[in-house]
């Protein structure tokens, strides 16, 4: 079921109904896309129609933070639970350890896709990662030959937005794969190289208060949870 929350038709789901959503995914016959929106991503999505578009265009729309579930409480449209998508990916990567699926990591720097892929060995046993290459390509022609070559069930998408759902949509008929999931800087929480807030921080839905400490140059792009906060407000109050 879709909630419309500021122009983003997000789907409503739960971590566990967005997984089993995934795995429907894995087993029909075309190349689906999932995208993971922040109140970041969905502040710009008001102003840029294209962007919007791509969004609501996914076969996947998941809420990723809280700033969106606070935004679809204050309208009085909540949905059920944030759906992080370095968790729920994670969780994806749970499914194909278990079901000998394959994934292919696309995105970062040189070198992070590799350190990444390590730790998720380590965590899921067994996991078939078919290919890896990073975020620094001009040409994306011999990009989707080699993800194509490997054929993997399931491609994460790391290029930031709006990059990554550019890319998706553009190449969605032609990339040889189930799923590709927008995942931003998720390779890197997967390498370690950034650290997730504490747990006792997620459970608050203060990561972002974390990662603005860790990282004082995110403070211009954090601006844009205050100000999306507030036009949801604004929404409210003129109904």
């Amino acid at each position: 079921m879709k909630t419309n929350i500021m122009g983003i038709e997000f789907d409503n789901v739960s971590m566990q109904e967005a997984v089993e959503g995934a795995k429907s995914i894995l087993a029909g016959n075309k190349t689906c896309y999932a995208v993971t929106p922040n109140a970041e991503i969905a502040y710009e999505a008001l102003y840029d129609e294209a962007l919007r578009s791509l969004l609501n265009g996914a076969d996947m729309v998941l809420p990723d933070g809280a700033g969106v579930v606070l935004a679809s409480k204050i309208l009085k449209t909540p949905l059920k639970q944030k759906v992080a998508g370095v968790d729920f990916a994670d969780q994806v990567l749970g499914v194909l350890a278990e079901t000998g699926k394959s994934v292919y990591l696309l995105g970062s720097k040189p070198g992070i896709a590799e350190m990444a892929a390590e730790k998720m060995i380590e965590k899921h046993p067994g996991l078939n990662i078919c290919g890896m290459a990073d975020g620094y390509f001009k040409d994306e022609g011999p990009v989707i030959e080699k993800i194509n070559a490997c054929a993997p069930d399931v491609l994460f998408v790391c290029l930031g937005a709006p990059k990554q759902e550019i890319f998706m949509k553009a190449h969605q008929q032609v990339l040889n794969t189930k799923l590709m999931i927008g995942l931003g800087g998720s390779l890197d929480a997967f390498a370690g190289t950034v650290k997730r807030a504490p747990k006792w921080m997620i459970r608050m839905n203060l990561e972002w208060l974390y990662r603005l400490i860790k990282e004082p140059k995110r403070f211009k792009r954090m601006l844009r949870l205050p100000k999306y906060l507030w036009a949801v407000v604004i929404k409210r109050i003129r109904g």
